[in-house]
């Protein structure tokens, strides 16, 4: 494998002392050690294509505002967060104005000014940028700084949620110096900006190695006094969930480890040694199947494969009856019961949370239905005519390749999944990825779930925000991942509703609160009804902790090291 290392332009005053995670041992008490078995592919959140990417970004790059375990928005580069009543957000709605911190600092020394926050915004809506935070500046028409610490956001209609830029971990503030030669179709050819960016974090990139180690020291010019209370960080990318969960459980080799999806028996078993706990945060997170509406055939060419719902359209995904007994011939209370435990309940949303955007309208499906599944084909005249246990469409037999990333949990939900496609005469065949490459950002490579080279995909992703018009975006018409975008489109199903795109139309004109609950719904059971997507399991975060870690709080809104800065260890 190609290894790409650079190392930060700050003054480095902690000496690296190599990779690898804590042996527990005193002489590495000032280490904490973190494990990402999805490994870290590159460390601009603009570019980047997988949760775990924006992770480890944001110990460096850091946006205006966190959203906090509980849901609530709190500031980080900003003083407070606009409202109505502080005179943050404009009577009309159609503009936000944000207040930074004074005496914050870039790790190079430069300050943070509204240049910076300008700079941002131009460089991930530039032109041939591909940049895959282009939904959190959705309406935006002008950044502009007010004053030497104040910015102000213009929308180009009334915005009833404004909090989209610039708050949570995908939407961060970029050194403008650093970055000013990467606007554009430049951007992904800045290597050594994308792997060691300046930021105002309470680290800086020391060391990083593409889907393998990312080391960071202590930044000295971090504003909070006394802190980090780590003076080193190493992110281990690589190996599976379980083998993560064993080293903080078990062994207790590291400090923490990320995103177990891991049977929690399993875990519960390795919980007993002593070493750490397991601390889980339910947000939005949803374990669901995607269904592409586009031909993913390897005999296409790459032009052609995926890349066109209407001339191009899948071979028997795009029939309804098809994509309704797919959904009904799944148990998922038995995935939740046996898979997940405490931290996954079976649903039929794709949106969960916060109560007043959950559907009432769905829970049909939490009853396994194969009986009625084959029925529905039946009916509908898709049979095995050929006697081969396959039923066919048009000819077409329904066979299935199903990806997904690599680990046991999620091979373990598929091999479930497949046992009961089977029961309806829908042929599966299973195919998983190393999480570094599904989630991963090459444009170059066939198996990231951008290209959705596959008929269905399987993997988690949460509404970003208490509010959901950023993630309900990701079905509009046209906004498809292709080789002209850098395959960073956000409709990653291919999906086209007309009756969606008019009802997201309402959504964004909504300012009142119960009306915007009312059209999520909506368009959360259009999208349930019509079958593109398929929900499966309303997840939480689920990480290992070890049990001499302190200040850990799980936020299964926003980045799990939002308050890195505060965690200590026991002596």
């Amino acid at each position: 494998m190609k290894r790409f290392v650079v190392r930060a332009s700050l003054f480095l005053l902690i000496a690296s002392t190599g990779f690898g995670p804590a042996t527990g041992q005193d002489e590495d008490a000032d280490t904490l050690n973190i494990l990402y078995w999805q490994a870290v592919s590159i460390l601009n959140p603009y570019l980047a294509g997988g949760t775990k990417d924006l992770e480890a970004a944001s110990l460096v790059l850091e946006p205006l505002a966190y959203i906090n375990p509980d849901g609530i928005l709190v500031p980080v580069l900003a003083t407070a967060i606009p409202a109505l009543d502080n005179g943050g957000i404009a009577e009309d709605l159609t503009s936000i104005t944000w207040r930074l911190r004074e005496n914050v600092y870039f790790s190079d020394g430069k300050p943070l000014t509204p240049d910076d926050v300008v700079f941002s915004w131009r460089y991930c809506t530039n032109p041939g940028a591909g940049c895959s935070g282009l939904r959190w500046f959705e309406d935006v028409v002008l950044v502009e700084a007010v004053d030497e610490y104040a910015v102000r956001i213009r929308f180009s209609k009334p915005k009833p949620y404004p909090y989209a830029p610039f708050v949570g971990e995908g939407s961060v503030v970029l050194h403008s110096g650093q970055f000013a030669d990467c606007l554009g179709s430049g951007a992904p050819t800045c290597t050594a900006q994308n792997f060691g960016p300046l930021g105002t974090g309470p680290y800086v990139v020391d060391e990083f190695r593409a889907n393998d180690v990312v080391t960071f020291t202590a930044n000295p010019l971090y504003r909070e006094s006394g802190k980090p209370h780590f003076s080193r960080v190493v992110i281990k990318g690589g190996g599976d969930a379980e083998s993560s969960a064993r080293a903080v459980l078990e062994t207790g080799e590291a400090d923490y480890a990320w995103n177990l999806q891991v049977a929690h028996q399993v875990l519960d078993a390795m919980a007993q040694a002593g070493h750490g706990r397991i601390e889980v945060g339910f947000a939005t997170h949803i374990e669901r199947l995607l269904l592409n509406q586009t031909n993913p055939s390897p005999d296409l060419p790459p032009e052609t494969r995926s890349i066109d719902p209407v001339n191009n359209p899948h071979p028997f995904l795009t029939n309804a009856a098809v994509r309704k007994a797919l959904s009904m011939a799944i148990d998922r209370h038995v995935l939740a019961g046996q898979l997940y435990g405490e931290a996954g309940l079976p649903t039929c949303n794709l949106i969960n949370a916060p109560p007043h955007n959950v559907s009432p309208n769905n829970d049909a499906c939490l009853a396994q239905d194969i009986a009625g599944a084959n029925a529905l084909l039946d009916e509908a005249g898709i049979l095995d005519s050929d006697g081969d246990g396959v039923r066919e469409l048009d000819g077409a037999p329904l066979r299935i390749h199903y990806r997904t990333s690599t680990n046991a949990l999620r091979q373990d939900t598929q091999s479930l999944i497949k046992q009961w496609w089977g029961q309806i005469g829908v042929e599966t065949g299973l195919d998983n990825v190393s999480g570094a490459v599904f989630f991963g950002a090459d444009p170059a490579s066939p198996d990231t779930y951008y290209k959705f080279y596959a008929d269905v995909q399987m993997w988690t992703t949460s509404t970003g925000s208490p509010d959901a018009e950023a993630f309900l975006a990701g079905w509009l018409c046209g906004d498809n991942p292709a080789p002209n975008n850098n395959w960073l489109g956000r409709n990653v199903t291919r999906h086209c509703d007309p009756a969606f795109d008019e009802l997201f139309g309402q959504l964004r004109r909504a300012g009142d609160p119960a009306q915007r609950a009312l059209v999520t719904i909506q368009l959360n059971d259009l999208l349930v009804a019509g079958g593109v997507v398929i929900p499966l399991i309303y997840r939480a975060s689920v990480s290992g902790v070890s049990n001499r870690l302190e200040g850990v709080w799980v936020n299964a809104w926003d980045t799990e090291l939002w308050n890195i800065e505060d965690w200590t260890r026991k002596s």
